[in-house]
């Protein structure tokens, strides 16, 4: 037989007075699946990180997680979940070792084992120099990878991750990759938040795009590349002139125009054979790029190019 979702989500609802956060959207994640909401602010995938998590009531529909009830079985929900949320929350005057084994006695875990898996997490995440270093001490970047070791000290079921690289450099991005890559191989259903489109594109097997508190697509990073974007993108810049003036005379060179401030794009599916029609009708160009389509070009799509203030 196979197994249930570890969560699913059916008409999920969220208000808060007379706004809608999370508008009736419905999802499944399946055991050991490693899944990733994107979407700009306010669009609603904290919220339903929350819930998910079990700290906040949903308004409406259905929401079962590990095949419980997080409104009516929450200690049960949070005991088999990890979190790494936004905000570290760490408890700066202890150190990092401290911090860990604390937040395992929460979970029944003995001293003895509590100090055995603080140690391992902290090897994990490259941390083992600062155990005992408080965490006032230690680097923004330090700091979340102590935070997502602290999120799998009760070996969890499913682990939530609220833009877990925020704030990192490149090396340390890199190793919290490698670090969620081992995990997902381990059989660990994995639900993370990002606004990092590379990061998305290759960690997640499947993503929900959610804008306005509705997922407006779900699907494999490059299935939602191939569906919603062309094979390749133009970035045509003008010598002179406004973008907008010149965009009619693009029109019909690749399957739609876009018109930026400072370039109008073109996506098509031949970049080259774009390039090569600009230079024949012989337009005043500064310049031309040709470059696959990305997982951004599929998000700006769906979610527009305005700025959202959450």
């Amino acid at each position: 037989m196979p197994h249930p979702p570890a969560v699913r989500a059916t008409g999920l609802v969220k208000t808060y007075g007379t706004s809608t956060v999370v508008d009736g959207i419905d999802f499944e994640i399946h055991p050991g699946e490693f899944v990733g909401f994107l979407g700009p602010n306010g669009a609603g995938k904290s919220t339903t990180m929350r819930m998910i998590g079990s700290v906040t009531r949903r308004s409406g529909g259905d929401l079962a997680v590990l095949g419980l009830d997080p409104s009516t079985d929450g200690p049960a929900v949070r005991s088999r979940l990890g979190v790494c949320p936004q905000d570290d929350l760490l408890d700066i005057e202890l150190s990092s070792l401290q911090n860990l084994t604390t937040y395992a006695r929460y979970f029944g875990i003995s001293r003895t084992e509590s100090r055995s898996r603080a140690l391992e997490l902290l090897d994990y995440m490259s941390l083992s120099d600062r155990a005992q270093d408080r965490v006032a001490s230690l680097s923004g970047g330090m700091r979340r990878r102590l935070t997502i070791a602290r999120a799998l000290v009760n070996r969890p079921d499913v682990v939530l991750l609220d833009e877990p690289t925020t704030g990192l450099d490149p090396q340390a991005r890199h190793l919290v990759w490698e670090r969620l890559y081992a995990l997902r191989d381990s059989g660990t259903t994995v639900v993370l938040t990002t606004h990092f489109m590379d990061e998305a594109e290759q960690l997640c097997d499947r993503l929900l795009v959610v804008d306005k508190g509705t997922v407006v697509a779900s699907g494999a990073p490059r299935e939602l590349i191939d569906r919603y974007a062309s094979s390749e993108v133009v970035e045509v810049r003008l010598t002179h002139g406004r973008p907008a003036e010149w965009a009619a005379r693009l029109d019909g060179l690749g399957e739609r125009t876009e018109v930026l401030p400072d370039r109008v794009l073109v996506y098509a599916q031949d970049g080259d054979a774009v390039a090569a029609a600009l230079e024949r009708l012989g337009l005043d160009v500064s310049s031309v790029l040709v470059r696959r389509s990305s997982l951004e070009d599929v998000f700006l799509r769906l979610t527009g190019r305005a700025l959202v203030e959450a």
